[in-house]
């Protein structure tokens, strides 16, 4: 499963960039967010490890975040993985003008097991959530 979701944020390239790479901000567009832990690597940079906890509805689900490319301002990726999903998500962000931001995101999902049924029953709830997260950090971004 592949899709590509955008939104413009009325912010500057830098400020956004700033509030998006700062971990310490996650909670604070992503509440479903328990806890962020780096696990090997050196935080933020190419390879770097962590794990994230996520409460979704009655379940705890727990990912590892390896950051593949981190060339911030234009580009931050990495993969996501859990039980029965691998996740590569590539992040772009363009300057539109001095006050306004395009955030570009790409998701390749590859799922197995029991979430292989999710995705065929259900394949625009991804899309869905990723929009979610990225209207939430425009919202919590513009806030700021």
């Amino acid at each position: 499963m592949e899709y590509t979701n955008e939104i413009k944020i009325n912010l500057p390239l830098q400020k956004v960039v700033e509030l998006f790479d700062n971990p310490d901000n996650l909670s604070k567009w992503q509440p479903e967010l328990i806890s962020f832990e780096p696990v090997s690597g050196e935080p933020g940079k190419d390879g770097a490890k962590a794990k994230l906890k996520y409460k979704m509805g009655k379940r705890e689900i727990e990912m590892v975040e390896t950051i593949t490319k981190n060339n911030l301002p234009k580009e931050f990726n990495g993969t996501y993985e859990t039980k029965g999903v691998y996740n590569e998500i590539s992040n772009r962000f363009e300057s539109i003008d001095e006050n306004t931001t395009r955030w570009v995101s790409h998701n390749v999902f590859k799922l197995s097991g029991f979430m292989k049924i999710i995705g065929f029953l259900m394949p625009g709830s991804f899309s869905k959530q990723s929009c979610k997260y990225m209207e939430q950090f425009k919202e919590f971004a513009e806030q700021n």
